[in-house]
């Protein structure tokens, strides 16, 4: 049995934990904050509960994966429903798509407002599910940076799709190419945004991504998502693990290249082994103090980042799901402004999340919790006070312009994160919400790998191998408890 302290309660630091207790380590998980999560929490504002940051839920079963590994039924920790609905898109010249979760009626749906043959959409999806099957094991479940993972036979499935991974070509460029419809394109490069990126400088093989909305599916959690927060702290708290919180980590410690405790605010703790679930470049800037990081890892382009409004909203939208977007007008100049001049395009797309649409208690009867989130740089000094201003006006201003209403007379309660909150709540580098971007076509093989040149030191979380988002997360702990148990 080690002795494993891991430093950060987000979910891949949870996974970790319960990874790690399940194979009979005595396990402490030591937290900044006064609750568990990191981005994976909640907010309350009078009446109205809002989930504070992940609002999307795929590949539920990599949650429940965790509740097997300790023979526990997940059922009897939290529930969860897939939607009918992946999500609705709104344009500027009125035109709405709802992208059902059935196939049929999705391609029905595309082929009768767009006029696109089902035939374009069902192949470009079926080439979704080709990429993800083919490089899943390769890329997503395992180390890139083990030599000995090169010689597979996962690895040679891999090398045989090549041709069909888009790794030469951006997301936009192949979108472009097979898709042909300009809403089309648009919505399919949305999906560059769920790792923070830009679809036309990001690597074609994230049209992966799809797939895991529009092929496995789209779920949401009964209760909210940070029920999976609450459920795994439950089921960690069952097996043994211990939560420190409000104490800071001070330091990771190690001696001739074996760690050898983490010291904290309030003590120094021994350690056999160290799991890092805090941001990797804020780890060698403050907690590796006798490490010297990789140059690519600290000179990685950080992702996007968000401006989230909590919107206590007054009246029920039967015309609206649990997810929306209402598209800019020229997505080329929103992405150029975000990544290029570091600032906020006058006509943002906006993502409207309403979870009391599933979690009916989350808002009074006759009334709705909108999640308002754009699109936004990550901080780089900007004046974000004067930024939230121009974008509050301007999503409400396209709001009101798409669905005909006066939002500002419905909004009753109010309350906002930026990516300056967002850095200092989850000590994310620049408030970056997936560590760094993925534009570039080996952006895959430049993340930090989950290991470190310190036996004993690890890394897991959205900073690191694979990537950011739930599912990654978890996957990177899966990774964790792997590497450790070689």
């Amino acid at each position: 049995m080690k002795q494993v302290y891991i430093v950060g309660s987000g979910v891949a630091g949870l996974a970790s934990a319960i990874r790690l207790s399940v194979k009979g380590h005595s396990v402490t998980v030591i937290e900044s904050n006064s609750y568990a999560g990191g981005k994976l929490t909640s907010t309350q504002l009078g009446a109205y509960r809002f989930d504070a940051g992940p609002s999307l839920f795929t590949l539920p079963h990599l949650v429940d994966e965790l509740f097997h590994l300790a023979g526990k039924d997940p059922r009897n920790y939290y529930s969860y429903v897939q939607l009918p609905v992946s999500c609705r898109y709104f344009f500027e010249d009125g035109i709405d798509l709802t992208f059902f979760g059935d196939r049929t009626a999705l391609l029905e749906e595309i082929e009768r407002k767009l006029n696109v043959d089902q035939t374009v959409v069902s192949t470009y999806l079926e080439r979704s599910k080709t990429m993800y099957n083919a490089t899943k094991r390769t890329f997503l479940e395992q180390s890139l940076h083990k030599p000995g993972n090169y010689f597979s036979a996962d690895i040679l499935k891999t090398i045989l799709q090549i041709p069909n991974l888009g790794l030469f070509s951006s997301m936009h460029r192949i979108n472009e190419t097979r898709l042909k419809h300009p809403k089309l394109i648009q919505i399919f490069d949305r999906y560059a945004t769920y790792n923070g990126s830009n679809p036309y400088a990001a690597p074609g093989i994230l049209n992966l991504i799809p797939h895991l909305e529009l092929g496995i599916g789209t779920f949401f959690p009964a209760s909210g998502m940070h029920d999976i927060t609450k459920s795994l702290v439950q089921l960690a708290t069952e097996l043994g693990v211990q939560f420190h919180f409000n104490e800071r980590v001070l330091e990771i410690q190690e001696s001739n290249k074996k760690v050898t405790g983490v010291l904290t605010d309030r003590q120094w703790y021994p350690a056999d082994l160290v799991v890092c679930n805090s941001d990797v470049k804020k780890a060698y800037s403050g907690l590796l103090k006798t490490i010297s990081p990789r140059k690519r890892t600290m000179s990685q382009e950080p992702s996007s980042s968000a401006m989230i409004f909590y919107w206590g909203v007054k009246r029920e939208f039967p015309e609206l799901d649990v997810h929306n977007i209402f598209f800019s007008a020229d997505y080329r100049r929103e992405f150029q402004t975000i990544f290029e001049s570091k600032s906020v395009w006058e006509d943002p797309t906006v993502y409207v999340h309403i979870a009391s649409k599933v979690a009916r208690g989350d808002a009074p009867e006759g009334c709705e919790n909108w999640f308002v989130m754009v699109n936004v740089p990550s901080n780089s000094g900007q004046d974000w006070d004067e930024l939230r201003s121009s974008i509050r006006l301007n999503v409400i201003n396209k709001l009101n312009r798409l669905l005909k209403i006066d939002l500002q007379t419905l909004i009753e309660e109010e309350d906002y994160l930026d990516p300056v909150r967002i850095e200092n709540r989850t000590n994310s580098f620049a408030g970056a919400l997936y560590g760094s971007s993925s534009n570039d076509r080996m952006a895959a093989f430049f993340r930090h790998p989950n290991f470190s040149s310190v036996e004993g030191l690890y890394f897991a979380g959205g900073s690191v191998h694979p990537g950011g988002g739930i599912p990654l997360c978890l996957l990177s702990a899966k990774i964790v408890s792997e590497l450790i148990g070689e």
